[in-house]
């Protein structure tokens, strides 16, 4: 009998210690963008308890004890959602010195400052496509454990690629070792090591599974578009991804490739650059997104070539940049479903909310702009029921500007106020 008035004990006080740490914050938003519905809602209320959003309204009742933050003067809007990117590296100013002079242990040194900047930036959530020895997972793990600040993470972990692709070792002495063992350097051949490695990448932490469908841009083959896997190996790939119930996802610049990839099933068509007609209507016609990074050419053709890159990885992106950015257009007119994406890392983590302008100029509404970061992202990633909208029931992720992004969507370069999960991680609007 005492044993069990000791354990009731426990259990009570268990209980109202969890009760004591319940918070409730509630905030004003002088306007909200609804992105689930591409309105705009005047005054609302939004009452968060813990990390959760619990209403969202014009006339909710305050609780006593609930902290007030008060964004009635600015635009407030869901967490943004990068689903290409690439958060554990970035270029250290020196092309040969980053692929022979570092290891996956620099990465890791590292990467929670590009986490910090990413998270500071309004990105509450990302998809991040590949990262060398499992160094994603790490962050990852570390961010959730609430160790570090950073957004909530997809795990692509080793990006896939054939002997001799775009995500192989090219250029150079065969005499020269991999890195890495041969399961981790993510190349496989054949649809049964294909399978095999999307299991060992599955095992090891990967929420989603990343390929090489086409040559690439910065890498050393020759081809930028070329299929690098034969379909039956594509289609080996998905299907082995959707046994464990994971999306996998296509790098696919090639327009060969890109319909591949679509037959194969996958859920998006990253970079997409020479897209064509018959590609854009696979694409509607299988509920395919384009994640499409048409910022970067700036950055790189402006910097790579002081970091040492040789002159037929600039040539590769002269070639492809105005292309990727004509088709976007093209693929925007048709109706093919749209989610941001940045590959942040080819250019500074941070920079990520450079890439809205060129996502309107090229054929997006502002409103669908936002959307293509919040509620199509969300819907990608398969977190429609977690972010991408400020509904009940939600995460608490919010990101806040003073001036109207639907006016001028560059504001979004410079979020000023972000909430993950309830918690304020940046707050210039404080003094204002």
């Amino acid at each position: 009998m005492r044993k069990y008035w000791l354990l009731l004990v426990t259990v009570v006080c268990c209980g109202l210690l969890h009760a004591q740490t319940k918070t409730v914050t509630v905030v004003r938003a002088g306007k909200l963008i609804d992105t689930d519905n591409g309105k705009v809602l005047d005054n609302q209320l939004i009452l968060i308890e813990n990390d959760t959003i619990r209403a969202v309204g014009s006339n909710i009742a305050i609780p006593k004890n609930a902290t007030v933050i008060d964004l009635s003067k600015a635009t407030v809007m869901p967490g943004l959602i990068d689903c290409h990117t690439h958060v554990t590296s970035q270029p250290g100013g020196d092309y040969y010195a980053d692929i022979f002079r570092k290891t996956p242990i620099d990465a890791a040194i590292t990467a929670h400052i590009y986490a910090k900047r990413t998270l500071e930036a309004g990105f509450t959530t990302i998809r991040d496509v590949g990262s060398a020895a499992f160094v994603d997972v790490a962050l990852r793990n570390a961010i959730n454990n609430g160790d570090i600040p950073g957004p909530r993470m997809l795990c692509a972990t080793l990006f896939i690629g054939s002997t001799g692709s775009h995500g192989d070792l090219n250029g150079f002495s065969p005499f020269l070792d991999s890195k890495f063992p041969k399961e981790m350097s993510g190349i496989a051949n054949g649809v049964d090591e294909i399978r095999k490695q999307v299991r060992y990448n599955i095992k090891y932490g990967a929420d989603v599974i990343k390929f090489g469908a086409s040559a690439g841009v910065l890498s050393e083959e020759e081809s930028v578009g070329a299929p690098q896997f034969t379909q039956e190996e594509m289609n080996a790939l998905v299907d082995e991804a959707k046994l464990w119930g994971k999306k996998a996802c296509a790098h696919a610049h090639g327009t060969v490739a890109i319909k591949m990839a679509v037959k194969a099933g996958v859920a998006s068509i990253e970079h997409g650059s020479l897209v064509d007609e018959e590609g854009i209507e696979l694409m509607k016609q299988h509920g395919t997104y384009l994640v499409a990074d048409i910022y970067d050419d700036d950055y790189i053709l402006s910097e790579y070539s002081k970091m040492g890159y040789p002159d037929k990885i600039i040539n590769k992106e002269r070639m492809v940049g105005r292309l990727q950015r004509e088709n976007f257009a093209k693929a925007v007119k048709a109706g093919v479903k749209i989610a941001f994406g940045t590959d942040a890392g080819v250019y500074p983590h941070g920079w990520n909310g450079k890439q809205f302008f060129y996502m309107v100029k090229y054929g997006l509404t502002p409103m669908q702009a936002i959307q293509s970061a919040t509620s199509s992202a969300a819907d990608l990633l398969g977190w429609k029921d977690k972010v991408g909208s400020i509904v009940p029931g939600k995460m608490a992720d919010l990101v806040a500007v003073t001036a109207d992004p639907l006016q001028n969507i560059t504001v979004l370069e410079n979020v000023q106020f972000v909430m993950k999960g309830g918690v304020v991680y940046k707050n210039t609007l404080a003094s204002k």
